[in-house]
């Protein structure tokens, strides 16, 4: 009988399923587990790398590094030594095939279901291959297992009734993760500089504007706004690369937007080369953003 049953990949600040294995169970007690599992998925940011959640038939183990988390059903017979390297195996998988701002811009669910060929071969190797072909990695689990145990759960408290704990308010959780973001890359620091530089631009521009105009027509009230907008947006985009911030994908589109839109209504002033440049510098900072992702640990996969 298979010991790992089902497996997904979800990201972690919300929660949203990315890609599932195809699911052939449907006793009761298994979709009771599905429904709790996708629960936890909601929470997991609130806990550190690695956790079980144990029930009598079936377990859910998960995985998490950066914003990217693979959750498991096992049965209770499968070692957690087990069940983590499969994760961690997993982890890999996934994150080799897909870039940090593909899994950052994914707005529905099972974005990347095509995955699921891929989740299906690992689950097989682990369910059906011998545990002797797999000794080492099995042995540095345990190790990392022995070192830094696994947060502990059951069941009942992997479900949640209207944003309150079910009754069970004892729970072996750690504190929530810091978001310390990724080291400052010499690219990021170049379109800091820029984007310094296209802020103080506008914000020249438009304050000179502003203080040549006392009967400001509608045009030139238009034109100070295409101005100061971009600048405060070009400020904005510093932020968030220097600083975690929730929801930073929706952010750095709407700032692209209003540089976009400003500067395109700066055509008369300002020329195409000019254009191009400060539209440039936004996409530029704009990638960096995206992916620079918050460090919640250190990437410890060796399988």
């Amino acid at each position: 009988m298979s010991m790992i049953l089902f497996a997904c990949v979800v990201r972690v600040r919300d929660g949203l399923p990315l890609s599932a294995s195809t699911d052939f169970y449907h006793t009761q007690d298994f979709l009771e587990c599905r429904r709790r599992l996708k629960t936890l998925a909601l929470r997991l940011a609130q806990y550190p790398g690695r956790g079980s959640a144990e029930g009598l038939a079936f377990s859910i183990h998960f995985s998490s590094s950066r914003d990217v988390a693979c959750m498991a059903i096992c049965s209770c017979q499968c070692p957690a030594a087990m069940a983590f390297c499969f994760l961690e195996t997993l982890w890999w998988e996934f994150t080799a095939s897909y870039d940090t701002t593909c899994i950052g811009l994914a707005s529905r669910p099972y974005a990347f279901l095509e995955f699921d060929s891929v989740i299906q071969k690992v689950k097989w190797h682990f369910n059906y291959v011998s545990s002797t072909q797999m000794e080492s990695s099995l042995e540095k689990i345990q190790e990392e297992l022995k070192f830094q145990p696994p947060v502990l759960l059951t069941l009942e408290d992997a479900d949640v009734a209207n944003g309150v704990m079910n009754g069970h308010p004892q729970m072996h959780l750690e504190p929530a993760p810091n978001f310390r973001m990724e080291p400052v890359t010499a690219l990021g620091i170049l379109s800091l500089i820029l984007n310094i530089m296209c802020a103080a631009l506008n914000l020249i521009r438009g304050i000179h504007l502003a203080e040549h105009s006392l009967q400001v027509a509608q045009e030139e009230i238009g034109s100070i706004l295409a101005f100061l907008i971009p600048f405060v947006a070009c400020i904005f985009q510093c932020y968030l690369y220097l600083f975690y911030s929730p929801a930073r994908t929706m952010k750095v589109v709407l700032m692209l937007l209003f540089i976009c839109l400003g500067n395109m209504y700066l055509h008369g002033l300002r020329n195409l080369w000019q254009i191009l440049f400060h539209i440039g510098v936004a996409f530029l900072s704009s990638y960096q953003i995206l992916t620079r992702q918050p460090q919640e640990k250190q990437s410890d996969c060796g399988v």
